[in-house]
């Protein structure tokens, strides 16, 4: 029994650590910290293959702790391992048990949930939202196929978490990839915050439904060391047999595990008071002489394995026309216009022959976001990920990609990436180099309707690109190109970028306005017309309509500049002085609804202070399907004929 009452002995010391950590703070989770003090004391302390010396290193085996709440008890272990910490890699420093009594100070590496980006590297991504640490399992597993590194990914899951649907979406990613290396480890401490947890989650109905979806189950008790190790050694022993099915471990615990007076309802989220602390104390060590703990039987963290990944190839892509030429689509200029999307598929593949970092996600939809063109490829269609209608999934699987070295591309409609604004918010939190290309965006899509049509996307995206990130970056770049050209050099951009990225693709083939000779920057825009009157601003589709309105104009008498706002954020004080030119008379143009582009320029206008007009045309109203684009635009009240005579009202003339 010398192994048992080891551990016994480590988890008692490191439950006592964590409510000691949550009373300091005066919040926090010491009792799901608990339930979890014999697994983490068998992963950190015998089982995970890591070095606490370097606990990012590129092989080490890594901990996903989904059900983020209960870091404590991972704290405690890292404060007594002396765990590497540190935001500045060269500046890193053993954590210790003064660090660990920091817990949620604001200036504090140790993070209320966890957050390698504050400056704790032996996590991989932020957790806390329930549901996603699987997904961010399966993405660093992924990863680590890419670069043939053997390493293994423990993901710790939540009873009360599993009824997210996001989590059997990963296992069936896991499932569907092969992915032996996860080990999903499921908590079952039977209770939730509020309440027990429903029957559908109790150990047994989660074993039978894990068998349901192929996996091979290991139901345990999770205060037995033996049985533990046993369970991970034998995860460890199939993951190398291609036969096997994927093993996953369901664990019964108790919430407040070793003091019996915090069992039991009414207890989550709820530290020990300073008087209450002393208390706690002694029934822990009341539970150690129970349980005869005793540190009898050394323990050592296994050694990784020597392999590393092999340094990928960066070298720079062709040009758009080059890369045309090159996947025999050299016609595709003569015909004078092309979908932004299928540029984007264009430029994702010659990304893929040009960075060995880059991976390419979709969900289903790769047939019309254009992402076959990686995916056919032969030489990268091992870095392409098929996530299948599971967005919220994929996104998060894009994180753990990110994690594990990669720059991350993802695919599919831009409407089915409003249901992953979540898991997009989480990887910004974590600092991934995520990049999302949404497609068929805005009304322009036209007959499917608007169950297709993505109209608060920008508008969220844009809430991101006025913050910025742990680099001093915007914390989302949001690009809507209008035209081949410009979507192909922003892709390449997305690339270069350390940070993430929101581009808009477009279904219709749309003419080109731009040639070979013109560059695009994030952050950037385009002047397409300079006039003295009126500043039309538009981006996507709609700075074709509004090209068509100038030569109407023109006709009035009215001469308008006209500006391609392809990036935001953007460079407000070169559009403040285009709007000064045009006596501060600005139209803004959008197929969306409000709170994107317009919003932005009427923001750094009132930032400004001086004396402008800004007149804003987006979609007002909910839309529906129309047999061609120019019904839909009409329907909705931005075609030309509308957006000539909000030009003429905006300077307060009468068409002649």
């Amino acid at each position: 029994m010398s192994f048992d009452s080891t551990v016994h002995a480590k988890a008692i010391s490191l439950v006592k650590l964590g409510y000691e950590m949550t009373t300091a703070a005066g919040s926090g989770h010491p009792t799901t910290s608990a339930s979890l003090a014999h697994i983490v004391t068998v992963l950190m302390y015998g089982h995970m293959r890591y070095e606490p010396a370097n606990p990012a290193h590129p092989c080490s085996d890594r901990l996903v702790l989904s059900e983020g709440h209960a870091v404590p008890i991972v704290y405690a272990a890292c404060a007594d391992l002396g765990v590497m910490i540190g935001k500045d890699p060269q500046k890193r420093r053993p954590m210790t048990r003064e660090d660990a009594l920091t817990l949620r100070a604001i200036d504090s590496p140790i993070d209320g949930h966890p957050n390698p980006i504050e400056g704790f590297p032996f996590f991989d991504a932020a957790t806390g939202s329930l549901g996603q640490g699987l997904s961010i399992a399966g993405g660093l597993a992924c990863a680590a196929k890419v670069d043939d590194v053997d390493r293994r990914i423990f993901c710790i899951i939540g009873d009360g978490e599993s009824r997210e649907g996001q989590v059997w979406e990963a296992l069936d990613f896991v499932k569907d990839h092969g992915l032996s290396s996860v080990c999903p480890i499921f908590n079952c401490n039977a209770y939730g915050q509020s309440d027990k947890v429903s029957p559908q989650q109790s150990a047994q109905t989660l074993a039978a439904k894990l068998k349901a979806f192929g996996f091979e189950v290991r139901a345990i008790d999770g205060h037995n060391p033996t049985q533990i190790q046993e369970a991970l050694s034998e995860h460890a022993q199939k993951m190398y047999d291609p036969a096997a099915p994927p093993i996953a471990i369901v664990a019964k615990t108790v919430k407040g595990w070793g003091t019996p007076s915090t069992q039991g309802q009414g207890h989550h989220g709820k530290p020990a008071s300073s008087e209450e602390l002393p208390g706690i104390m002694e029934e822990l060590d009341a539970t150690a002489r129970q349980l005869g703990a005793a540190a009898d039987t050394p323990m050592k963290i296994a050694l990784m394995s020597p392999k590393k990944p092999a340094s990928p190839t960066q070298e720079a892509a062709p040009s758009f026309t080059e890369a045309l030429e090159r996947f025999g689509m050299g016609d595709v200029i003569a015909k004078g216009k092309l979908a932004t999307r299928r540029a984007y598929g264009v430029a994702l593949r010659a990304l893929g022959h040009a960075d060995g970092r880059v991976v390419a996600l979709d969900a289903d939809v790769k047939n019309s976001t254009f992402a076959d063109m990686f995916s056919q490829d032969e030489k990268l269609a091992s870095r392409f990920f098929e996530c299948r209608i599971a967005e919220q999934n994929m996104c998060s699987v894009a994180a753990g990609l990110s994690a594990g070295g990669k720059v991350p591309f993802v695919s599919t409609f831009a409407k089915f990436v409003t249901r992953a604004y979540d898991q997009i918010e989480m990887a910004v939190n974590s600092g991934a180099n995520l990049k999302i290309a949404g497609s068929h965006a805005g009304i322009t899509l036209a007959a499917d309707g608007p169950s297709q049509m993505s109209l608060p996307d920008v508008a969220w995206f844009r809430a991101f690109s006025t913050a910025t990130n742990h680099k001093g970056s915007p914390a989302f770049y949001v690009l809507q190109p209008s035209d081949a050209y410009q979507a192909y050099a922003l892709t390449l951009a997305m690339a270069k970028h350390n940070g993430p990225c929101y581009m808009r693709t477009l279904r219709a083939d749309v003419e080109f306005l731009y040639g070979p000779d013109d560059n695009f920057a994030l952050g950037g825009h385009e002047v397409l017309s300079e006039g003295r009157d009126l500043l039309i601003v538009a981006s996507g589709y709609m700075v074709h309509q509004a090209n068509k309105a100038l030569e109407r104009l023109d006709a009035e008498g009215i001469d308008a500049t006209l500006v391609d706002l392809y990036s935001l954020p953007f460079d407000a004080d070169a559009i403040l002085d285009l709007a000064n030119a045009n006596n501060g008379m600005i139209l803004t143009l959008e197929d969306n609804y409000g709170g994107g582009i317009g919003s932005a320029v009427a923001d750094a206008v009132s930032a400004d202070g001086g004396g402008f007009t800004v007149n804003q045309m987006f979609v007002r109203g909910i839309p529906k399907s129309g047999r061609t684009v120019d019904d839909v635009l009409e329907y909705n009240g931005l075609s030309v004929d509308r957006i000539v005579a909000q030009a003429m009202s905006t300077l307060q003339l009468s068409p002649t």
